[in-house]
């Protein structure tokens, strides 16, 4: 009986356990996280997680109207251009509203680059929040 109650509060300590993350920057300036403590020797701090981490929501790229003179950001993965209808200009700016409360929460932020997915720093964090608000701006104003 005692090993099943021993059993039983390992494992529901398990995920607590498993909520525990390391920072610490690199010779190089590289910014690394991780689940086990860096070497001996090296300045870290403790992060908190939640256990969960969700990744950001791509928002669905909006088509401008053929006589604007903005240049379109070019990215890697070249999609489709989508059509300015009142249901797509509601999906980009439910998308764009769900990133900016997720960039302003206090959670982690993780972001989908080159298929690998990577958290977020303060620098990126607050860059990716400024590109974000100038979108919603531009796009959802009328909303």
């Amino acid at each position: 009986m005692r090993r099943l109650l021993i059993a039983t509060a390992l494992m529901l300590a398990a995920p607590l356990v498993a909520a525990q993350a390391y920072k610490w920057t690199d010779a190089n300036g590289t910014v690394h996280y991780s689940d086990a403590p860096p070497a001996q020797g090296t300045k870290y701090s403790k992060v908190t997680t939640t256990g969960t981490v969700e990744p950001l929501a791509e928002p669905a790229p909006a088509k401008s109207s053929e006589t604007s003179t903005q240049a379109k950001p070019s990215t890697p993965q070249q999609s489709l251009p989508v059509a300015d209808t009142p249901e797509n200009r509601t999906k980009l700016c439910a998308n764009l509203k769900t990133n900016l409360d997720a960039l302003k929460g206090g959670g982690p932020v993780v972001m989908e680059q080159n298929g690998q997915q990577k958290l977020l720093d303060a620098d990126q964090r607050q860059q990716q929040q400024a590109t974000s608000q100038a979108q919603y701006q531009q796009y959802c104003s009328g909303n």
